[in-house]
């Protein structure tokens, strides 16, 4: 087996969790989680079991025209346990726009996962961050939303 290709293979698998998070693409990140896999998002506060349970929470939370978000994970440590076993930590650095309200949180933390390789792909068997702050502001009038991926072509 070789290690490192199977590292970057869990940061592709991560990478792609983050990006259809932020464009709603439901469907797409099942393929991101075991079926029964558990989460314990915010130090806890959101944990779920299965996978239905934990993309019906994020779509529920984060699935509307009105919630604008970006997350990104840093500096991955990843290490292999064996073939079809990982373990990894990630910086978080999030963003969420609520337009309704108009505020924004940005916040970081860091995630906490186990991987699991099935029919050749590594998937979610755990995941969770802690949080490391949170700060949530009142938007300006002043500052606009000029583009949004999930209005522009109403």
């Amino acid at each position: 087996m070789n290690e490192l290709l199977e590292i970057e293979k869990i940061k592709r698998m991560k990478h792609k969790y983050f990006r259809v998070l932020d464009t709603n693409q439901w469907e797409v990140m099942t393929e991101c989680f075991t079926e029964d896999a558990i989460s314990s998002y915010d130090s806890g506060k959101y944990s779920f079991e299965g996978r239905d349970n934990i993309i019906g929470f994020l779509s529920g939370a984060m699935g509307h025209d009105n919630i604008l978000t970006l997350h990104q994970g840093h500096h991955p440590e990843i290490d292999i346990i064996d073939e079809s076993h990982a373990k990894g930590i990630w910086y978080l650095q999030d963003i969420v726009i609520s337009i309704e309200n108009n505020t924004t949180l940005r916040g970081a933390g860091f995630y906490t996962d186990e991987y699991v390789k099935e029919d050749g792909q590594w998937k979610h068997k755990s995941i969770g961050y802690d949080r490391t702050y949170e700060e949530v502001e009142q938007r300006s009038d002043n500052v606009q939303i000029t583009n949004n991926m999930f209005t522009r072509n109403r």
